[in-house]
């Protein structure tokens, strides 16, 4: 799997510190395409965040399986793996941590329409929208500026959330333009 982005604390704008012993968590995520070219996105409403599904690894559980079981939890989705997009890390030095994400493209095969949230993303209003990938960078980018903190998650987590999904969807569409791995084909 290729790196696409390492996202430390100058990509918004902070000086990072240097790590003692970090706290490491493994992650999956990504991209959810419909049939109809739509990708699916989570929106935080009170937070105003976008965002794509995904979450952590659990233990015994494989990187593919989470972001199977984080599809069907955030969009009510059964999906299957299309192809690895690479990895993505955050080094979040002012909280001593780093978050390593598995990025996947996974494509819709069945919609149950039922949304497993935790009670942490419907305190944040959580929903799914379905977008154009052109769409979904546009409100990812805009909505940078205007995040909200919440009860669970301060501004410092919610910028990198955002960026880190907009540098997958902005390597994403790239991989799309040049050809590479066109998910468009196998749908």
């Amino acid at each position: 799997m290729c790196l696409i982005k390492v996202i430390t604390d100058e990509d918004i704008n902070l000086k990072s510190q240097e790590f003692k012993n970090p706290r490491i968590r493994y992650a999956s995520r990504g991209i959810v395409l419909r049939d109809d070219g739509k990708i699916a996105l989570f929106n935080k409403s009170k937070k105003n965040e976008y965002k794509f599904p995904g979450g952590g690894i659990d233990e015994n559980e494989n990187k593919d399986a989470a972001f199977i079981r984080e599809c069907l939890e955030e969009t009510g989705c059964e999906v299957e793996i299309v192809s690895e997009l690479g990895t993505i890390e955050e080094h979040k030095s002012l909280d001593n941590f780093k978050q390593i994400s598995y990025v996947f493209v996974g494509r819709v095969k069945k919609d149950t329409s039922e949304l497993h949230l935790t009670k942490k993303e419907q305190d944040e209003g959580a929903k799914l929208i379905w977008v154009s990938p052109l769409d979904a960078l546009s409100l990812i980018t805009n909505c940078m500026d205007n995040l909200v903190a919440s009860e669970y998650e301060n501004l410092y987590h919610s910028k990198f959330i955002v960026l880190r999904d907009k540098y997958i969807l902005e390597y994403y569409l790239k991989t799309l333009n040049s050809g590479v791995g066109n998910e468009e084909n196998n749908i």
